[in-house]
């Protein structure tokens, strides 16, 4: 049962892979890349389950949090142009009054 999850999954990211490619619009092959770190992350605890080392869901837990973070961090890229602050600091902090 698990060796078919492990194939369906497989399958299914090889299919995400397939529209990160050709995915018409930004959005489309950011939500695939997404996709395809969320199917990673239930491949690793799939796989983790059928070899008996339970220590890999650590491992899957924390590259769901690096895949959101990287998500985010790519579509704030793409908005804004910028990761950092880039507003005028003497501006705000009331030094030019």
């Amino acid at each position: 049962m698990f060796v078919f999850a492990a194939f369906a999954l497989f399958v299914a990211m090889a299919f995400l892979l397939v529209r990160l490619y050709i995915g018409p619009t930004l959005y489309d092959r950011v939500l695939a890349s997404n996709a395809f770190g969320t199917q990673t992350v239930l491949f690793i605890g799939v796989l983790g389950y059928l070899t008996g080392r339970p220590d890999f869901l650590d491992i899957a837990l924390l590259y769901a949090l690096i895949n959101f973070v990287g998500t985010i961090a790519v579509l704030k890229f793409f908005r804004y142009r910028s990761l950092g602050d880039s507003g005028d600091r003497t501006a705000r902090s009331g030094a030019g009054e």
